[in-house]
């Protein structure tokens, strides 16, 4: 079933910010921005740390009726009680993260530049798909560059919500949306700014004007 829930900007945590305190306090300017969907990507800090940040955005994400995602940690997404799980290709498969988070679950795949890994994980019944990088990304720089007529072909093919990520501006992601991305899923130009809040409003922005 498509989840209308999967819309807006996706912001991703700063995983160099390794001050939980600050890290909560970014999201939540993030947050008041508009932003509509939080992942929690951290594959550093202790196990421990990294659930209690986990379940303090959970809370703070309820507060403002948005969705939470944990990046590749189905274990985490259980225990801190998070919407759903985004996981890569070298991570868990669709049915054992079902079968661990149940089948209210959300459950995003990265799919790189891939429309056939974007078909399986469809009919494997991924909840959205993810592709990128679109352009060049501080994050990950080496990642596989996507095209914008493989998200032009899932936007008229697969009946299932798509997310852009990698590299993604203010003067790009117009090109985006309108080549079918439903989300923008952003970390460096939300939280590496001044006012996170701003920015955040700067790309809910591209969803709310008609």
């Amino acid at each position: 079933m498509y989840n209308y829930k999967l819309t807006g900007l996706y912001a991703i945590t700063d995983a160099t910010q390794r001050n939980p305190q600050q890290l909560i306090a970014d999201v939540e300017q993030a947050l008041l921005g508009g932003a509509r969907i939080i992942q929690y990507r951290d594959k550093t800090t202790q196990h421990d740390q990294r659930c209690d940040t986990a379940r303090r955005l959970r809370k703070l994400t309820r507060q403002h009726d948005a969705l939470f995602i944990i990046n590749d940690d189905v274990n985490l997404a259980r225990n801190s009680h998070a919407d759903g799980v985004h996981l890569g290709c070298d991570d868990l498969t669709i049915s054992a993260a079902r079968t661990q988070l149940g089948s209210d679950a959300i459950i995003g795949i990265s799919c790189y530049n891939d429309f056939s890994l974007a078909k399986q994980a469809t009919r494997n019944g991924a909840d959205y798909i993810a592709f990128g990088r679109f352009f060049p990304s501080r994050t990950k720089p080496d990642a596989i560059q996507a095209n914008i007529k493989t998200l032009q072909k899932a936007k008229c093919e697969l009946d299932i919500p798509v997310a852009a990520i990698g590299g993604i501006t203010t003067k790009n992601a117009a090109t985006l949306i309108n080549a079918g991305a439903d989300m923008l899923a952003i970390v460096n130009d939300v939280f590496s700014h001044a006012d996170i809040k701003a920015a955040a409003q700067r790309y809910q922005k591209f969803f709310t004007e008609e």
